[in-house]
């Protein structure tokens, strides 16, 4: 099993929550907080949102982010222990390859306008041309801290694929360095593996103001971590396995920056405190670079 006895919680995020003082505390909360199952609230939350954050690993172990985005109610709950999400197979996104039938899957429900989000790790029961039944394997809430509010419209039908093929990279060239010098969202996937080889994989929002990770000369990343609260699921899995992936949005032309590489969590710093609110830091080295412009149907507007 992944995680030890009795906790939600495995030995990353663990060893994180003891170096915040936290970790009898979040016992507490783990099991009161973390389910196996839908409450009815999200069961009704996820018909609402018209795009879905997903995170997956590929046949090489390398860890995706991405979004897929329809129309309301593409996204629906069949009881409180499946979501069905109504998405066609794309061979543009290279999270693809890691969706299949028994595959494990991290999803995270996020309403740009209402700041409100909730998040699934699950297994795929089925997947097809129809699209994917995902059983519930954990499923918990997360605060609205560091969200912007957007407004969104869609360019075109939401089922209709963009024009633009995908553009493998490998380096950030100056325009992804731009997008991710001026983000204040990105989205990021990460995973731990047990003995019996069972992956549990989260995707998840991190937020700031504009220019909060910081592009170095070599085309590493340098991430602030702010407070939270405390799960420290994406940290807690990059200190156990380091591979993880990261989905940058352009929110006013639907293009999405993607990348699988390797990260490095720093605790103790000085360089801390060069990153205003920053708690610790986090590194990240892409391996694999792919821009897909026009990627998503769907065009915000700053709500904040």
């Amino acid at each position: 099993m992944i995680n030890p006895p009795h906790t939600p919680w495995h030995a990353g995020e663990r060893a994180l929550q003891q170096s915040a003082n936290v970790l009898e505390k979040m016992e507490g909360i783990g099991s009161r907080v973390i389910r196996d199952h839908l409450l009815e609230q999200h069961q009704e939350f996820y018909p609402l949102l018209p795009f879905m954050v997903m995170g997956t690993v590929d046949a090489e172990g390398d860890a995706w982010a991405t979004l897929r985005a329809g129309e309301p109610g593409f996204a629906n709950a069949s009881d409180a222990h499946h979501l069905q999400l109504n998405v066609s197979p794309d061979n543009t996104d290279p999270a693809q390859a890691g969706i299949g039938q028994g595959s494990a899957i991290g999803l995270l429900g996020i309403d740009l306008q209402t700041r409100r989000r909730n998040r699934l790790n699950g297994m795929i029961a089925q997947a097809d041309e129809r699209g994917l039944d995902i059983k519930v394997v954990q499923s918990y809430g997360n605060c609205p801290r560091y969200i912007h509010q957007r407004q969104f419209t869609f360019s075109r039908p939401a089922g209709q694929p963009g024009s633009m093929p995908a553009q493998w990279m490998t380096h950030l060239d100056l325009q992804a360095r731009a997008l991710i010098a001026d983000a204040a969202t990105f989205f990021v996937a990460s995973y731990v593996q047990g003995e019996d080889g069972q992956q549990q994989i989260d995707v998840s929002h991190r937020g700031g103001n504009p220019g909060f990770v910081r592009v170095n000369a070599d085309g590493s990343l340098t991430i602030p971590d702010y407070s939270g609260n405390f799960f420290f699921n994406t940290l807690g899995n990059l200190l156990v396995n380091p591979k993880s992936g990261l989905t940058f949005v352009d929110f006013s032309t639907g293009e999405l920056l993607q990348m699988t590489g390797d990260a490095r969590v720093e605790l103790d710093s000085p360089h801390i405190a060069r990153f205003e609110g920053a708690e610790r830091l986090w590194h990240f080295t892409p391996r694999h670079i792919v821009r897909r412009a026009d990627a998503l149907p769907l065009r915000w507007v700053s709500g904040d």
